[in-house]
């Protein structure tokens, strides 16, 4: 299955979002950077850089990596660090839906889940609890089960 598939129609939205993130940096919503947004819009699952230029071949290597750390920065795409090698990145928290990942160990496939709300709720309970226990702030969370997947089983 190919990584990137059509775009949902929230786009005028998401480039509003995503250039109010941009702006709030001081930084550009550039046609480069809007391109990028869509490719990672339409991909189902988080992408490599490899992913990302083969998904849009006008994109070039160099901008497309300082743009991705600019997007990562700015809150507008999430950076995904995986045993193998390589970065992955999707739409931030707040511009997709929430979900959670499960993530191969030997190919280093990662696809998307989303939880019950039975267990987000449990989650954000026991969170809470360490949070309180630690005097730290939560701001979101993240839950990535590590394990192999069918194929490479």
């Amino acid at each position: 299955m190919d990584a990137v598939s059509p775009i949902e129609d929230s786009g005028i939205e998401l480039h509003q979002d995503a250039a109010s993130r941009l702006g709030a940096r001081e930084l550009r919503y550039t046609s480069s950077r809007r391109a990028l947004v869509d490719v990672l819009a339409r991909a189902d699952r988080p992408v490599t850089l490899p992913q990302i230029l083969q998904a849009d071949p006008t994109l070039s290597q160099s901008s497309t990596y300082r743009n991705l750390g600019e997007l990562v920065g700015a809150g507008v795409a999430s950076k995904i660090l995986v045993d193998d090698g390589y970065a992955y990145y999707e739409l931030a928290e707040g511009l997709r839906h929430h979900h959670h990942h499960v993530v191969c160990s030997s190919c280093g496939r990662i696809d998307d889940f989303t939880a019950s709300a039975e267990l987000e709720r449990e989650l954000h309970r026991t969170l809470a609890q360490v949070a309180d226990r630690t005097g730290f702030e939560v701001s979101e969370h993240r839950l990535d089960l590590i394990g192999t997947c069918a194929d490479c089983r």
